[in-house]
């Protein structure tokens, strides 16, 4: 099999599995040797694996999901692209076996036989055709369509092969189609459901959907008909549990396995457990306060700036974040391919802060709010950041909503300043600008700055179809020094993913992108 890797791709993936490899000590022994997968004991474990978390899925359509929390449980599990990440993060064949690239804008993937989506529908090429017409189609309107808008045709060669034909060079084709947006979607499920579908998932995957309680619980089941190896476990429960205590509190007493996120105040509890292990290792993800420019205040790039030095991020990382994950220099981490190690920070100055509110006519300070969702550290950065701005004059309420709401309101353009997040799902430095800084991506797509820059909007497609590494690399770089002179937001905290997880769950994996990744679990 020929699979087409560029040199930029190859990098991207050896930084990546160095650094995955270099945190893997850490994970409190929960990888399973190949041997204790096949034990007899194993085998005879629990069949139900149970995982606490913090908030709902918004949904479950690859197409409309706007948080790695909600793909987190259909990604690999019920949907499956045509390619995948392995944990080094090289490209693997999934639902295709093999690719190839003919020219700079076709790419030809062989498809796999023998396959049934979960309703019975055969996968073959008009599948895939069927999936991504349906992403690119304005009636539908998916938020997604960005990434893809390349895609001129999607050409069936035979039931078995297909092409897709794109608009011009395309670098970051293959990493998308590995994440949780390149899902092959059921046919019969696109004309069955329609935008309904993130209620009924249907795919290809080791799991099928079973039933959604919203709010309580969402339920997904061994599929006994799936193509490749069955997972050891039946049954999988995420369960909604906003409490942090409770969630812990489930694990230790043996009535959740896994409970994800946890606040850093617990990690010392969990280390000390003999009971549960903490899972921990390195993120692809970033914290960091936005700004609304479409709030009146927010539009005067002094007050923004202002704001930049008033924050004291270092304290913030001791005093909220207890030294776990790092201080963000930027929304781009450094196992991201496009990092830029030389970002000028602003530091921490109050009286530039003061200096540059009274430039811009606001020496008295003004009134604005924070919005965050309800999770302990960020109500905890909130409220930090609020007692921080009160001493250069700003007044800032704080607001907390459930991740749902807090999300609706980001995407209407309800919010003043808001708390956010960014993982990077594909390791490739597009994925962040486009979604969050792209003027087409504002919205729910992810720009809830409402930025608009027309020379970050130039720099961002060029970077999309160059293909030499050092000059993407460059392009990346005038990118965040634009947006960092800008002010488009406040760098705070590079994210590191932590879970408590029973002693007796193997084979438990979280990407560095925050996917749970359970077909390997067993429990004993």
């Amino acid at each position: 099999m020929r699979q087409v890797k560029f040199t930029y791709f190859m990098i991207v993936a050896t930084l990546l599995a160095v650094f995955i490899v270099g945190c893997s000590t850490s994970t409190s022994g929960n990888e399973p040797s190949s041997e204790e997968g096949n034990t007899e004991e194993t085998q005879q474990g629990e069949e139900t694996l149970i995982v606490a978390r913090l908030s709902d899925a918004e949904n479950l359509d690859p197409h409309f999901s706007s948080s790695i929390n909600a793909a987190s449980i259909f990604h690999e599990s019920i949907y499956e692209g045509l390619i995948k990440r392995d944990k080094d993060m090289e490209f693997q064949p999934l639902l295709a076996t093999e690719w190839d690239q003919l020219d700079s804008e076709t790419w030809e993937f062989k498809l796999r036989e023998g396959v049934e989506f979960h309703d019975g529908t055969p996968f073959t090429a008009e599948a895939v055709k069927r999936t991504f017409e349906r992403v690119l189609d304005e009636e539908v309107a998916s938020p997604k369509a960005g990434l893809f808008s390349v895609i001129k045709e999607i050409k069936i060669v035979d039931d078995y092969t297909v092409q897709f034909i794109l608009t011009e060079p395309f670098s970051p084709l293959l990493s998308i189609l590995a994440n949780h947006e390149g899902g092959i979607l059921s046919p019969t499920a696109i004309d069955e459901y329609g935008r309904d579908l993130g209620q009924h998932p249907v795919g290809t995957g080791p799991f099928k959907f079973e039933s959604w309680n919203p709010g309580q619980d969402i339920t997904i089941t061994r599929d006994e008909e799936y193509w490749g190896e069955k997972p050891k476990i039946k049954e999988v429960v995420y369960k909604v549990v906003p409490e942090d205590a409770t969630r812990i509190a489930m694990v230790e007493t043996g009535e959740a396995h896994v409970a994800e996120p946890i606040p850093v105040s617990e990690i010392e509890r969990i280390k000390s457990s003999e009971d549960m292990d903490l899972y921990r290792s390195d993120a692809m993800g970033t914290i960091y306060i936005g700004f609304n420019f479409k709030e009146e205040v927010f539009q005067d790039v002094r007050v923004r700036q202002a704001i930049n030095y008033a924050i004291n991020t270092e304290a913030i990382q001791e005093g909220v974040f207890n030294n776990v994950g790092s201080k963000a220099l930027s929304v781009i981490p450094s196992k991201v391919f496009g990092y830029h190690s030389g970002i000028q920070e602003y530091g921490y100055d109050i009286n530039k802060a003061k200096e540059l509110l009274k430039e811009a006519g606001y020496s008295d300070g003004f009134e604005t709010t924070i919005w965050t969702m309800d999770q302990k550290e960020r109500i905890s950065l909130a409220e930090v950041v609020q007692s921080q701005l009160k001493g250069i004059g700003i007044d800032v309420e704080v607001k907390v909503l459930e991740y749902g709401a807090w999300s609706e309101a980001a995407a209407n353009g309800e919010t003043g300043m808001f708390i956010s997040s960014w993982r990077n799902a594909t390791g490739d430095a597009d994925y962040i600008q486009y979604h969050l800084f792209h003027s087409s991506s504002q919205g729910s797509t992810g720009n809830y700055f409402f930025y608009e820059n027309p020379r970050v909007d130039e720099l961002i497609e060029q970077g999309r179809q160059e293909y030499d590494e050092d000059k993407r690399i460059e392009i990346y770089e005038e990118i965040q020094d634009i947006e960092i002179e800008e002010a488009v937001f406040v760098p705070v905290h590079y994210l590191e993913n932590t879970a408590a997880i029973g002693k007796n769950v193997k084979g438990l994996y979280m990407s560095p992108s925050n996917y749970l990744m359970i077909n390997d679990v067993s429990i004993k």
